[in-house]
């Protein structure tokens, strides 16, 4: 948490800080999860923000002198965009970027386990955190066959798979939980027992679920809202997500844990492990 959802809420949010141009960052934590690099302050003022993208989970500024600022929100990470004239500054505000048209984003992080990167766009896209990211969970080149030979041989349970940023960008664990019960297939299941029509309506239910939260402004548990310090409302539509113990379709869901994660799901509905 935050996951696609989110991060996607907060893309749009910031559409306008888009075209204007950076007058000043400060820093009040130099170390997150990792340190926030000094050219950060040396070569960005001045400069336009000429886009704002995702991937994954990751947020990308891209820059007129074809640098990249990457923000990744950790678990307990959120982005306040606010006129300047309103800035007060909040415990953990750790990064504050003020632009020309009197827009103050702030980095706000209580656990400090997001982090804020900095570099030409050729030398973020080489980044181990970015190589390494799988399809889009929203992209067109997420398809059955491609998630059918990422898996095929997989003896990893299904849950984890989703949550395997390496092979699908963008899922967390709350969201897989959700997929799963939306396309009735068991959290315990391994890679390898998925059938490819199986992967198939894995991936309806994915792009499901992901656009359904995206309309409803995300999941607000604890620490998520948008940037204007709205509250998302899809935890409404949870289905299983945080109800162990109570019924759907008069059948009990249950929690259990897997890989140190909850995972809710109703093993009545969702199809049971092959053996």
């Amino acid at each position: 948490m935050p996951e696609l959802p989110e991060v996607e809420t907060t893309i749009r949010g910031l559409q306008p800080i888009v075209n204007s141009t950076i007058l000043s960052i400060k820093i009040h934590t130099p170390k997150l999860r990792f340190f926030i690099p000094k050219n950060i302050l040396r070569k960005q003022e001045s400069v336009e923000i000429k886009e704002i993208k995702r991937r994954g989970k990751l947020i990308l500024l891209n820059l007129s002198n074809e640098h990249t600022i990457v923000m990744h929100l950790g678990m307990s990470g959120r982005l306040r965009l606010i006129n300047n004239n309103k800035f007060q500054k909040q415990r953990h505000d750790h990064f504050i970027l003020r632009t020309n048209q009197d827009h103050c984003l702030i980095f706000n992080d209580v656990r400090k386990f997001g982090f804020i990167d900095c570099g030409k766009i050729e030398e973020i896209y080489n980044k181990k955190y970015m190589v390494s990211l799988g399809e889009e969970a929203l992209g067109i080149n997420l398809n059955d066959k491609y998630l059918f030979l990422k898996i095929s041989k997989s003896a990893v349970a299904i849950k984890q798979i989703l949550l395997d940023q390496s092979i699908i960008a963008g899922i967390g664990n709350i969201y897989a939980s959700e997929i799963l019960f939306n396309a009735k297939i068991s959290p315990l299941l391994r890679g390898k027992d998925l059938s490819l029509e199986e992967c198939n309506q894995l991936i309806l239910s994915t792009k499901k679920i992901l656009k359904k939260a995206i309309s409803a402004g995300g999941s607000t548990l604890r620490d998520y809202v948008s940037t204007d310090g709205t509250v998302g409302n899809y935890q409404s539509n949870f289905k299983v997500y945080k109800k162990d113990g109570q019924k759907i379709s008069g059948k009990i869901i249950k929690k259990i844990v897997q890989y140190g994660r909850s995972t809710y799901f109703c093993p009545d509905l969702q199809k049971k492990q092959k053996i």
